[in-house]
């Protein structure tokens, strides 16, 4: 019984500070929110199933957390905001009177995470949707009837 509480607690804590973390992120450009709503998915897989379901089916994020979960995927446009806030905000760190160390250190570990990021494959359906839909670009489209 006590072992179950502080399972559910930690997860649940865990959960939570993600979700805060998430909520950042979306206000403020150089921190992700996709990747912090993965981390509360997963957390609540552990610890809080009522809340997993709410996020895997939200309508704006929901999918993005079912394709990383079932095929490992991050959408182009994701990688593509992700890499210019980060680039942004290494940017904009060295414009600061922080210590040298602490501009290297964050700008390393965005590059890493960016690198990573960058070798995910990319969801299917997306690809097809950048195939044109007439390949033959001598014939017109048939007309709809």
């Amino acid at each position: 019984m006590r072992t179950s509480f502080w399972h559910t607690l930690f997860w649940r804590s865990l959960v939570i500070i993600f979700l805060i973390l998430a909520f950042i992120g979306a206000l403020l450009p150089g921190l992700p929110t996709t990747v912090f709503l993965i981390l509360a998915a997963w957390a609540a897989s552990k610890g809080w199933p009522a809340l997993d379901h709410w996020l895997t089916s939200h309508p704006k994020y929901g999918h993005l957390i079912r394709e990383w979960r079932a095929h490992k995927t991050i959408p182009r446009k994701a990688k593509v905001i992700a890499t210019l806030m980060m680039l942004t905000s290494g940017s904009l760190m060295w414009l600061t009177n922080a210590p040298f160390w602490v501009k290297v250190f964050t700008d390393t570990v965005m590059l890493m995470v960016a690198v990573w990021m960058w070798t995910r494959p990319e969801p299917k359906h997306e690809l097809m949707v950048l195939t044109p839909a007439n390949p033959n670009t001598d014939t017109p489209p048939a007309p709809k009837l």
